[in-house]
């Protein structure tokens, strides 16, 4: 059981301990993307010092299991030496962590202010690799909250068909039945199957994800943590529709990726190569899925005026891949750009 009652306990008990309790004490709550946690900071004014408040309560069991992986998931990364915010303390009987707080700056923002962010974006490529290299030693499957690893099962229920039933099913309201969309789907997930899964992956690696603290890049929002490919990390931060990064810098970015590979072992790159279109489809469908849910269903509505560029991105995605098994997929996006997206 708990030794606190509630969470201002919990919350004083370490600032108490961290000598920083005082009446002159301010607490504000942040904004949060899609998750359901609560986040909030408190500041001491006397010195300026700030952690963040993170509220996760483990009503069902799902819940438990995350707050089990974001703390194990964290423990282990920052045990790499991999740059994640420390975990100060924490209580999952009732989901309260107090984390270091890296301020408010996401890769995002800089990127859309900052005109010469390059150099952020050569860090971000260099750090994704250390992560997925770096991480998966001693990683333990048992810290995983939604599934051990990327597999099949996971591509079709969190991805093609959340797309579909999200998307096309309930945002766009096209029709409820999608017959046609059986074969793509398979050939998809069966293909993306092939690609070495031996690897950390984040799975939400994308610029609202990553921030900039002390000018270098940190990463948040681990806990979906797992065993995964090489390609699926990358994709998704460059189809990060936040960003919208240019044809001519995702090809920058990802040249650099490959480097780095060819670098560390050459045996992995012409797999990478192969099966990386297939992992940013899969990618992008699961972006469209989730913007879809978060607006339509979860009223968050400033996550709308992204899905337009998502949907670009799946057709240029599908168009440039030219796989005839993917071709029913393909013009179902092209209809849906056209008629609704033009």
């Amino acid at each position: 059981m708990s030794k606190f009652l509630t969470i201002n306990e919990f919350i004083g008990g370490f600032l108490n301990r961290k000598e920083l309790l005082s009446n002159n004490i301010q607490l504000r709550a942040i904004a949060g993307d899609g998750s359901k946690r609560l986040f909030s900071r408190i500041t001491c004014r006397d010195t300026g010092e700030s952690i963040i408040v993170v509220e996760n309560k483990p009503v069902n069991d799902f819940l438990k299991k995350e707050n089990e992986a974001y703390l194990m998931i964290g423990k282990h990364l920052l045990g790499k030496g991999l740059p994640l915010p420390e975990i100060y303390e924490y209580d999952l009987e009732n989901g309260w962590f107090i984390l270091e707080d890296l301020g408010d700056e996401r890769l995002q923002d800089k990127i859309l202010q900052d005109n010469d962010s390059s150099r952020f974006l050569d860090d971000v490529v260099e750090l994704l690799f250390n992560l997925q290299i770096i991480g998966i030693e001693g990683f333990k499957k048992e810290w995983c909250c939604q599934t051990e690893k990327y597999d099949h099962f996971l591509m079709r229920k969190y991805e093609s068909d959340y797309f579909r039933d999200s998307f096309l099913s309930s945002y766009l309201q096209i029709k409820s039945v999608w017959p046609e969309l059986e074969t793509p789907f398979n050939h998809l997930a069966e293909t993306a199957s092939g690609a070495e899964c031996n690897f950390f992956l984040h799975r939400d690696f994308q610029s609202r994800n990553i921030m900039i603290h002390n000018n270098r890049i940190c990463i948040i929002d681990w806990q979906g943590g797992r065993i995964g490919p090489l390609g699926y990390d990358l994709a998704s931060f460059l189809i990060d529709p936040y960003i919208n990064l240019s044809q001519r810098e995702k090809k920058r970015l990802y040249d650099k990726y490959v480097v780095l590979l060819n670098r560390y072992n050459t045996q992995y790159t012409e797999a990478f190569e192969k099966y990386f279109p297939y992992l940013a489809i899969q990618r992008n469908l699961q972006i469209l899925g989730a913007f879809s849910y978060l607006t339509k269903r979860l009223g968050k509505v400033y996550f709308k005026e992204y899905i337009p560029s998502a949907v670009e991105s799946l057709y240029q995605l599908l168009d440039g891949l030219a796989d005839p098994k993917l071709s029913s997929l393909t013009g179902i996006v092209k209809n849906v750009l056209d008629e609704y997206f033009p």
